[in-house]
């Protein structure tokens, strides 16, 4: 599965208001694996900024001067992001900006976001982890002990790259372990296993390693999720039935 991490700048808040995208940043995964095929660009906007934009991301009119036009990039993106899921924080934003500024390259005949991509919201999926906390991308890295220290400023690569390693805690980590192929190969592969794969008497003791209470509570917040989202979790049926 190919995924992108995209997060964008902007000249202010409401694309309705004339507002425009100046920063675009995304991050490739497939099958939840950073590829570093990444896709990065500042735009000029052709318009004033907002000061309390400015404050967000520091990024100024002068800096964008030089920088190209998104008509001057459009088909690059829709090529770099036609087929994939877009992983987005609070994606209503993001999205809105992007149909926002195909419409002024194409018009009426602009095609839409949502139907060249799959589309992915964080912020929704956290609400649903964690109902009733704060969820902004800070609040997410220091639930999920993810250094965000180079965030002093607001910037959509950097906002994305750290997305991506949220969504990937959220949504379970590592997904597969390759033992079993490793086995088929050469049964005397697995630690521990002789030649015919049976229980080495001599190997060491196996470490047990507990989980926290904190990765307990990210555990049942998950399976909380998941039944909200199917109508039922197995996993959540059977603690009930013990």
């Amino acid at each position: 599965m190919r995924q992108i991490v995209l997060d964008t700048e902007t000249t202010g808040l409401e694309p309705c208001e004339g507002h425009r995208i100046i920063e675009i940043g995304c991050i490739e995964l497939i099958d939840r694996r950073l590829t570093g095929n990444n896709f990065h660009l500042y735009l000029n906007p052709e318009r004033a900024i907002d000061l309390d934009a400015v404050n967000v991301h520091g990024i100024t009119a002068e800096f964008l001067a030089q920088k190209p036009k998104f008509a001057e990039i459009a088909e690059s993106l829709l090529d770099y992001l036609r087929g994939a899921e877009l992983i987005i924080h609070n994606a209503a934003f993001d999205v809105a900006f992007l149909d926002h500024e195909l419409q002024l390259w194409k018009g009426e005949s602009a095609p839409r976001v949502a139907e060249l991509c799959g589309i992915c919201d964080t912020l929704s999926l956290a609400r649903q982890l964690f109902p009733g906390q704060r969820n902004s991308l800070d609040a997410l890295c220091k639930r999920y002990a993810i250094d965000n220290s180079k965030r002093i400023a607001h910037g959509a690569l950097l906002d994305a790259g750290l997305l991506a390693e949220v969504y990937l805690a959220m949504t379970g980590g590592q997904v597969a372990l390759h033992l079993g192929d490793e086995l088929r190969r050469d049964p005397g592969a697995g630690r521990g296993l002789g030649s015919r794969g049976h229980i080495d008497p001599q190997r060491p003791p196996l470490r047990v390693v507990r989980a926290s209470d904190e990765e307990e509570m990210a555990h049942r917040a998950r399976l909380a999720a998941i039944e909200a989202a199917s109508g039922q979790c197995v996993w959540l049926s059977e603690d009930r039935s013990v």
